[in-house]
């Protein structure tokens, strides 16, 4: 099924909750054996933040011995993916030859421009025994100059993301830039990730350079003016406003935002700023026109039937 689809069916909205505050977001759950993810982003009031257009929490989920993640083959295109890990690990192969495993605070950024496979799984001696993973998938639209780039991967090692102490809060610059600090990471437009862990009473004003935000409590609760931020839940902010937040109880956000690139269509794994373009992804995944990924090629995902 794709996205379009059933997009109606994946969120709760609740308008105009307070000042500074557009739009709360609650994810419904979805069991996939095992595996709960929320689905944020897209939703049926808000499709993209800036140039954000796919938001999934992948867990925290617990497997048994031999259990894990087997995400097979799929394609993309005129999109960039993000993977963000708190916990456990993931091994990304993709149709450049690039295999690699991303683990907690590393970020993985994989361009599909023109068109990408991509797997992901787990290597076999982390399934042998019970193993946990917790994470942001995340998916950013391509300005359309850069819809057809070339596909590219870049890893971002731990070390590489730059830190900073914000009033006492530690808080990593995933992507952009904030509170004075650089992110690394590549970027196509005006992109904005940040990463927060605050103590119960402890307060943070968040940035508010990008365009368009919005703030995910992926655990703990937060108060914002008059208004709480649960567990799982997105704020979307309102542009121009000034927000800061209070923890009521031990609480890790993330924060994303940017530039606006307007109108996006997004059809299961395809994104695109041109219908005829995601038919002819459409097409081209149907007749094996995609390049294999080395060590995967046997496994895929076939095209969903609507």
């Amino acid at each position: 099924m794709s996205i379009e689809t059933d997009i109606e069916d994946d969120t709760i909205e609740q308008a105009n909750p307070c000042t500074g505050i557009d739009l709360m977001i609650v994810p419904k759950e979805h069991d996939l054996g095992g595996f709960t993810v929320r689905r944020a982003l897209p939703s049926a009031k808000r499709r993209m933040v800036g140039p954000w257009i796919f938001f999934d929490h992948m867990g925290p989920a617990v497997f048994e011995p031999g259990q894990g993640v087997d995400v097979r083959p799929h394609p993309h295109i005129n999109l960039a993916t993000v993977t963000y890990l708190f916990e456990g690990e993931m091994l990304h192969r993709d149709s450049l030859g690039n295999e690699l495993t991303i683990t907690p605070g590393a970020i993985n950024l994989m361009v599909a421009g023109k068109g990408i496979v991509h797997s992901e799984r787990q290597r076999e001696e982390i399934k042998a025994a019970n193993n946990v993973l917790d994470g942001l998938q995340l998916w950013l639209a391509l300005p359309e100059a850069d819809e057809e780039t070339d596909p590219a991967f870049h890893h971002y090692g731990r070390e590489q993301i730059p830190s900073v102490d914000v009033d006492g809060v530690p808080v990593r610059v995933l992507i952009g830039s904030a509170y004075g600090v650089q992110s690394p990471v590549r970027t196509f437009a005006q992109t904005l990730y940040v990463e927060a862990a605050l103590k119960a009473g402890q307060r943070l004003t968040l940035p508010d350079g990008a365009d368009e935000r919005a703030l995910y409590v992926v655990q703990g609760r937060l108060k914002a003016m008059d208004s709480v931020i649960d567990q799982h839940s997105m704020a979307v902010l309102h542009k121009g406003h000034t927000v800061t937040v209070d923890a009521m109880e031990d609480t890790q956000l993330a924060l994303i935002g940017g530039e606006a690139l307007g109108q996006r269509h997004i059809w299961w794994n395809f994104v695109s700023s041109r219908k005829e373009r995601i038919e002819q992804a459409k097409t081209n995944w149907k007749n094996g026109a995609f390049p294999k990924v080395p060590g995967d090629e046997v496994e895929f995902i076939p095209l969903p039937e609507r």
